[in-house]
């Protein structure tokens, strides 16, 4: 059984709420002009050429190695990077030392929201019901779970905050219990580089058994003979997973077998069981293409058999029920169809069509019941659950009335029944937890995210635009302010987006964001090409040889809320990270004018240096993405757009770049080296801020509160300048 960890599932409402304070009496001192004294990096050219094109880089010294990095003794070029990254933050800290009580006012609204002491919406499975819950004032959640009724006493699977005592950053992730309900297996990690090691735990006398398995994805599944746990292991460079194996508790990690071993570098890798549990299942993801290899899971010495041979370009999807395959499938339909074949018999020329493709309708994922089929659906940029009664074929679709949310399947391990389990979210509604019985349409809310103090959702708007991009294609637009907010060109708007690698970015609710809200600012989402939201073909429009759409995109609806009246230039800040964060730093030299301020997290700025090199975690699963810079016409397409390579002598708004210094997705020194070029090329005297993190990784600081640290600071950056734009 698979201890579940999807958005909605346990609901833990470590978000915030509205506490109607006013602005910091100190933040009236902010100013627009930057301190005296910034950092300035040493420059060692380096000269890097490909395709007969030189590149001088001065500040390629920066990257160091993982060694290096947690060496006992640094050595002279790890001091020098430590120095320059230290030297960084002590100035953002002097840059925003006016801002310290506004942060802490802020930090305190932030967790002054949340309910410290919350439990999940419990799930059956197995005989068990299954939940998390937190303590006051503790940074990380309890697992737990009660035999066959919430009466009974309760159990606990796992108390992290125990097991991270003595650790600057700790994160579990892939708990998984065994089909006898005796066994508990979970990954471990100490360093913020998602790479983990598996723990097991006997849940019958509470001890942790001495099997440890280092370098692994931190997930896996059990056979059904409770003692065969396969897991993935990972790449020691490139952490990439390619080789998944059997590990027999009790025996020497050194004697795990190997069951698979992925070849292909472009292909990400896991392993999981099916809904049924009948089945063990490798899946293997690449841009392009899927490729799934299946086991009896009550055989585990076995060998596992590939679903249907591989092809270049091949998308789907399947799970297993009641003697058959269910397969979402991208063959012949761009936007998918959903299909299914029997057990014995799973080449294409068998596949039998259940839903058709549609030209305005995304499929993008389904759940499996005795008597029931529900489809995730997408279309005009919102999503969609649609119940199909297979006794009948009868179907309808789960009725909503707000202009813009976010809606998806929940937790639904059980088969055999006719409850669905689904979340829901908006930018004015708290995230909540339905159960809705598919035979009658009736519907229970299980649990809405409270927010300590109170929320109206009536006392804020939201709104759906649709902005015209430069070649005419209109790009959606969810907003969100305070009722009463006068919306002119004085109006602080803050603009989001992300558009890669075709996740869709869905408006849902965000406690923290409460914070901007209640001090006047609005805040939009731009659905732009490159995620999925208006299907396929808008993350096909904003990839590869067309990613400039993305950026373009971004900007248009950044001029078409300057042009509507929503805010104007002198007001505008925008935000983005990781991919998002390479968003940023390309309409930051595309269209510096449009921002009064940027925030850019984690951002992948170094386009071509980072995707020539093949070491580099994530390198060779984005060829298909960004392209490979080894090849010509990508490497000149790439680098017409690549933030660090396109840094030119010209004003930029104000910036806030952000970075972690074990980050393992976009290495540290991507923004490191980016700022340290804007600050000798740029020609105003704005604010550039690099906030580097020295102990958490691409998704910040671990446990419950300490992110809003990390928030309060980002808010922080934005309030000092509007209040200093107002003030000039």
């Amino acid at each position: 059984m698979k201890y579940y960890l999807y958005p909605y599932t346990f609901l833990l409402l470590g978000v915030t709420i509205f506490f109607g304070c006013e602005p910091a009496t100190d933040q009236s001192e902010a100013v627009l002009v930057a301190p005296p004294d910034a950092p300035v990096a040493q420059k060692q050219d380096t000269t890097l050429t490909f395709h007969g094109d030189s590149r001088v880089d001065p500040y390629f010294w920066m990257r160091l190695t993982d060694e290096q990095k947690i060496a006992d003794k640094p050595d002279a070029q790890t001091q020098d990077v430590l120095q320059y990254l230290e030297e960084e933050n002590l100035y953002t800290e002097a840059a925003l030392n006016d801002t310290e009580g506004l942060q802490e006012e802020l930090y305190q609204e932030m967790v002054g929201r949340i309910k410290q002491t919350d439990e999940s919406v419990p799930y059956f499975e197995n005989g068990y019901w299954y939940y998390s819950r937190y303590e006051e004032g503790q940074e990380y959640p309890i697992y737990c779970r009660k035999k066959e009724n919430l009466e009974a006493k309760e159990e606990v699977l796992l108390n992290v905050n125990a097991l991270a005592e003595g650790y600057d950053y700790f994160d579990v992730e892939g708990l998984e219990v065994s089909p006898d309900n005796k066994l508990l297996a979970f990954g471990e990690d100490t360093q913020s580089r998602r790479r983990y090691t598996l723990r097991f735990k006997n849940l019958q006398t509470g001890e942790m058994l001495p099997d440890q398995i280092p370098n692994t994805q931190g997930d896996g599944t059990w056979a059904k003979d409770n003692k065969t746990f396969f897991y993935t292991s990972k790449d020691q460079v490139t952490l990439l997973s390619n080789k998944i194996l059997a590990h027999q508790l009790g025996q020497d990690v050194a004697q795990d077998v190997l069951k698979y071993e992925e070849k292909d570098p472009s292909f990400y890798m896991g392993v999981y069981k099916s809904k049924s549990g009948d089945y063990i299942i490798i899946g293997e993801r690449s841009t392009l293409a899927n490729d799934y290899h299946l086991l009896r899971a009550d055989q585990p010495k076995g060998d596992f058999q590939q679903f249907i041979p591989r092809e270049a370009q091949h998308l789907y999807d399947i799970d297993h029920v009641d003697g058959k395959f269910v397969i979402l499938t991208d063959w012949e339909a761009p936007n998918y169809r959903l299909m299914e074949t029997p057990v014995d018999a799973t080449a294409k020329n068998n596949w039998k069509e259940i839903i058709p493709h549609r030209e305005d309708v995304f499929l993008s994922d389904f759940d499996v019941f005795k008597n029931y089929l529900v489809v995730n659906e997408r279309s005009n940029a919102l999503p969609k659950l649609k119940v199909i009664d297979l006794q009948n074929d009868e179907e309808h679709y789960i009725q909503l009335d707000e202009p813009a949310y976010t809606l998806s399947s929940s937790t639904n391990p059980e088969y055999d029944t006719e409850i669905l389990r689904y979340g829901y979210s908006s930018l004015t509604t708290p995230a909540s937890i339905y159960d809705y019985n598919m035979q009658t349409r009736e519907q229970e809310l299980k649990k809405q995210q409270e927010v300590v103090g109170g929320h109206d959702p009536s006392a804020y708007v939201t709104e759906r635009l649709f902005a015209p991009a430069r070649d005419g294609v209109q790009v959606p637009i969810s907003l969100v302010y305070k009722k009463g907010t006068t919306l002119n060109a004085e109006t602080p708007l803050l603009l989001y987006a992300y558009g890669s690698y075709g996740s869709s970015t869905n408006p849902y609710f965000n406690s923290t964001r409460l914070s901007l809200l209640d001090r006047g600012f609005v805040y939009a989402i731009a659905h732009i090409r490159g995620g999925q939201e208006m299907g396929r073909q808008w993350y096909e429009d904003g990839k590869m040889f067309k990613k400039k759409n993305t950026f373009n995109d971004f900007v248009d609806c950044a001029d078409y809320l300057i042009s509507e009246n929503y805010t104007s230039s002198e007001h505008l800040y925008a935000m983005g990270g990781s991919a998002g964060g390479l968003l940023m730093g390309a309409v930051a030299n595309m269209a510096p004018d449009r921002f009064n301020g940027i925030i850019a997290a984690v951002p992948f700025v170094d386009v071509i240096s980072t995707m020539m090199d093949e070491s580099i975690p994530l390198t060779t699963n984005e060829f298909d993405e960004w392209g490979n810079p080894k090849n010509l016409e990508s490497y000149e397409y790439m680098l017409s757009y690549s933030p660090y390579d396109n840094v030119q002598e010209q004003e930029y708004p104000h910036m806030l770049v952000t970075t972690g210094y074990f980050d393992s997705q976009v290495q540290y020194w991507e923004p490191a080296k980016w700022v340290a070029k804007l600050r000798d090329k740029k020609t105003d005297d704005n604010l550039l801020l690099l906030e580097t993190n020295m102990s958490a990784g691409h998704g910040g600081s671990s446990g419950r509160f300490q992110q809003y640290r990390e928030k309060a600071l980002e808010y922080a950056f934005l309030l000092k300048l509007e209040e200093a734009s107002e003030t000039e």
